[in-house]
């Protein structure tokens, strides 16, 4: 395949965010109101994790007929599950405590789901390739059957603890709070410039980590003569670093004193660094090429430390490491390259949290009309990597410099940061009544 071709994966991926939401757009509509509220949050978390085990059933045909076609519909409608979770579960995370500690605690639910992914590159090569970072070629495709097929029956059992837990079933919204916004009133969530801007940040925020991450084999293979699965553990690492950026940024979500708090903040990321460490150790990957990092993630817990916990400025000051980061992997060459790529994941970490924050806040009863809105966008992590895979063939610009695409989605990001706080400040929106809704 040619690399936009294999891109296709994460256009169908992510694309499918985007076909959820407008499915539950339409069929709120259709049933006259907001058809979570009708539904629970809890009942669609794990309706959503059975539509994404149906998904994983496809692999198996597909492996039969050796059919890519299959293959990224199966990847598709997992996906779709996947949409219906995250437009149930953000609202969730984020009224479920204190208001002022809504976006460290999406990191911190983020940080949690990451140990997954720091793992599934080192799990998904040894299930496949029969090693990790062995440099193996694909004898049959039939090796993919069965981790799926594991994966989906993992989906079931998650989906019956889902709806038999304890967690909230509705979201109220107050009312009082909206009539007390001095903001004029809106007649729907796209009146918002909020999240109308948050729309497109959240379109290049998962462009570019998405992008970074799937082009990174390429690049290995192209600059460094490593194979795909050779790859594997330099792709974990980069998953590696959105736990290790979510560890962090979740320090300020403890109730601890201020100096217990700081302590976290350098605990957290080198604790969730040692998770990778060990879960290649396990693997039998060679470590010390990878001790160096921890030199990188200092320079992220001090930009986190800069932040202050706030949103906007935790955007503004990521975005630029981002970009720093993208510059210097298009100017070096070797290790010190694959490393600044690679880092765009600790500056990615906690953009979500930060962008879905500042997005929704002051939307009042329209909040999850404003979250599917911006599920909607998760989209952006297949088309800009396609854009990107495209851009990186040799008869374009080629796979170094076409990280210029992550260049451009960070920019935009920190003028969201710049801008958000602008409007909601205008809005009269504080960070209390934002997470509040």
């Amino acid at each position: 395949m040619e690399q936009w071709q294999s891109q296709l994966i994460s256009v169908a991926f992510y694309v499918a965010y985007t076909v959820g939401s407008v499915i539950y757009i339409l069929l709120s509509k259709a049933y006259g109101g907001d058809i979570l509220n009708r539904l629970g949050y809890r009942n669609g978390i794990a309706l959503g994790l059975c539509i994404s085990a149906a998904g994983t059933l496809l692999f198996y045909p597909a492996a039969q007929l050796v059919s890519f076609g299959l293959m990224i519909t199966g990847l598709f409608v997992v996906a779709l599950g996947f949409s219906l979770q995250q437009t149930a579960a953000n609202p969730l995370a984020i009224v479920m405590g204190n208001p002022q500690l809504a976006s460290q605690r999406l990191s911190l639910a983020g940080g949690v789901n990451n140990i997954g992914t720091t793992i599934g590159p080192l799990v998904v090569s040894y299930a496949i390739f029969g090693a990790v970072g062995s440099g193996h070629k694909l004898n049959s495709i039939d090796s993919v059957k069965f981790p799926y097929l594991i994966l989906g029956a993992a989906f079931l059992i998650v989906a019956v603890i889902f709806k038999y837990s304890s967690l909230p079933n509705q979201i109220f919204s107050d009312d009082k709070q909206d009539a007390a916004s001095s903001a004029p009133t809106r007649s729907g969530a796209l009146h918002y410039p909020q999240l109308v801007l948050g729309m497109i940040a959240i379109f290049v925020y998962v462009g570019v980590e998405v992008a970074t991450a799937s082009n990174l084999p390429e690049y290995m293979r192209q600059h460094m003569a490593i194979d795909t699965s050779g790859a594997a553990p330099y792709v974990s690492l980069f998953w590696a670093s959105l736990m290790i950026g979510r560890w962090t940024s979740s320090a300020g979500a403890f109730d601890v004193s201020d100096a217990k708090r700081l302590l976290l903040r350098f605990v957290m990321p080198y604790l969730a660094f040692a998770v990778f460490l060990l879960a290649n150790a396990i693997a039998h990957t060679d470590l010390s090429v990878f001790y160096p990092y921890a030199g990188v993630i200092l320079i992220m817990i001090i930009a986190d430390i800069l932040s202050k916990g706030d949103p906007a400025r935790q955007l503004l000051i990521y975005s630029f490491c981002g970009i720093v980061a993208l510059v210097t992997g298009m100017c070096t060459t070797g290790l010190v390259s694959v490393y600044a790529f690679i880092s765009v994941g600790l500056f990615c970490s906690t953009l979500w949290p930060c962008i879905f924050t500042l997005a929704i806040s002051g939307l009042g009863k329209y909040t999850n009309q404003g979250s599917s809105y911006l599920i909607m966008m998760i989209m952006g992590g297949g088309l800009i990597s396609w854009l990107q895979g495209w851009l990186a063939s040799p008869g374009v610009i080629g796979i170094k410099a076409s990280y210029l695409v992550g260049v451009a989605c960070f920019s935009y990001l920190g003028f969201y940061g710049w801008k958000a706080a602008r409007i909601l400040r205008e809005q009269h929106v504080t960070r209390e009544k934002a997470a509040a809704h």
